[in-house]
This record gives C-alpha cells, structure tokens and sequence, in this order.
C-alpha cells in the first residue's frame, strides 16, 4: 500500500504492483515476529502485512492467533495473557512483539509501510492509539472485513482501508459510500482482467493475497492489480522486477 498508488481507470495497468510481505517473511523467521518483519523489509518490501490480537490489559500485539499454541507452544488464549507476561515466551531474538514495535521497525525505513490486517473490530480502536501515539498514520493502512474497516473508518475519515472482499460481486455503493476504501483487498483465486475493471470503475484499486508461486504471481501482475501480498516476499520482488 503507498500514497502513490492511485486507484486506476478501467482497463489501464499498474506499472507495477506493490510487494506486500505476509506476516514478515514467515520462511525466513516466525511470522509476525520482528526479525521476520524486518527480513521483509531487508527483502525488499514495499509493506508489511502484520495481524494484530488485544492482551489482557489491551495492548496491541502481532499475532494471528486467538491462542499462542501454534507458534509458541502455550495454549492460553491471547486475551489472558498481559503484555508483560508474554516475556516469558521470548526465545532469543524471537518473541511476540507490540504493534507499537513493528510500526517503529517499519517506518525506521523510508518509504515502507505497515498494513495491519483486523480480523473484526476488538482492537481497532487500540491499534489506531498506537498508530497516532507515534505519529505513523501516513506509514499505516489497515485491512479486514467490513465490520473491522467500519470502526477504523469512524476512528478516522482519512486512514487508508483495504477492505477485505470474497466475492466475485462488488459491494454495493452504500458500503462503498460509507467505508471509503481506496482498495479491494479479495484472494488471489477470484482476481482476473475483469474484476479489477470493474473495481476501478468504482474508484478502487485491487490488492491480493496469498500469492506464493511464481506463475501466479505473474498473472496477478498482469491483471493490474496494484498490490499483491506473499509469504515469499524475496520471490515476488524478483517476479515484479523482471528478475530469474
């Protein structure tokens, strides 16, 4: 996601997508942990994709997770643990780090931004805090269902919203009307040459997610698509650069 990205005209292509990281460079280091986001960044990135969940003194945290049973072995739900307890899962260089730390480690690097992805609307309000706390809005774009971009959207008239889509329709105007979003954001599955016409007919940009082969890669691109997210963030750099 950039400032400079423009939703396009029906019919035209982008010079070239935006590489958006998934959760860092999770085949490199742990998603959602802060080496991993920033070999993202070191990868070439343009964004970051990171999710966010609450702890139970409400501090925004990177995780995908309800629980920390996948990636750290603790089967307690994310909401009852406070931030100073999930120290204690630190293992070296790896451990569960605050939205406040990731959008500093994005932002230290020019031009890259964090798009944080809301599974519903819990921590929104939380997320955007943390986000004007250090003065980071043009640095953030946030993405997720309707619900969670609504709250955004009442939170601010100007923060950028992907909204999350899995149809092959578009949404109705009223929605559009209402959320403003600069970018649809469905799987990869449902994009083609038309569907991105028909949402820059509306005014939006198409970004996509998760495309981790090559040959998907280079028809997502082709399509016009004006951002694609990856967990092999080095591989689509290379794809969009015209790289082997």
């Amino acid at each position: 996601m950039n400032a400079a990205a423009k939703p396009l005209a029906a019919g035209t292509l982008a010079a070239k997508p935006l590489a958006v990281a998934h959760r860092g460079d999770p085949y490199r280091f742990r998603e959602n942990t802060l080496p991993s986001v920033e070999s993202a960044l070191a990868a070439g990135a343009d964004a970051v994709e990171v999710d966010v969940q609450l702890t139970r003194d409400r501090v925004p945290v990177l995780l995908h997770d309800r629980t920390l049973e996948r990636l750290w072995g603790d089967a307690r739900s994310i909401d009852r643990v406070t931030a100073e307890q999930l120290e204690e899962l630190r293992q070296g260089p790896l451990a569960v780090p605050t939205l406040a730390e990731a959008v500093k480690a994005v932002t230290a690097v020019e031009g890259r931004r964090l798009l944080i992805d809301l599974d519903d609307a819990g921590p929104a309000a939380a997320a955007w805090s943390v986000v004007t706390g250090l003065g980071a809005e043009a640095a953030v774009a946030f993405c997720g269902p309707t619900t969670a971009m609504l709250a955004v959207r009442e939170l601010s008239p100007d923060a950028e919203i992907a909204l999350t889509w899995k149809q092959p329709r578009m949404p109705v105007r009223a929605l559009l009307d209402d959320l403003r979003p600069r970018y649809l954001n469905p799987p990869f599955g449902l994009v083609t040459p038309e569907f991105t016409a028909a949402a820059a007919e509306r005014g939006l940009a198409v970004s996509t997610w998760t495309a981790d082969l090559r040959r998907t890669m280079r028809r997502l691109r082709d399509t016009g698509v004006a951002s694609i997210t990856s967990n092999r963030i080095g591989v689509l750099r290379s794809v969009l650069d015209g790289r082997r």
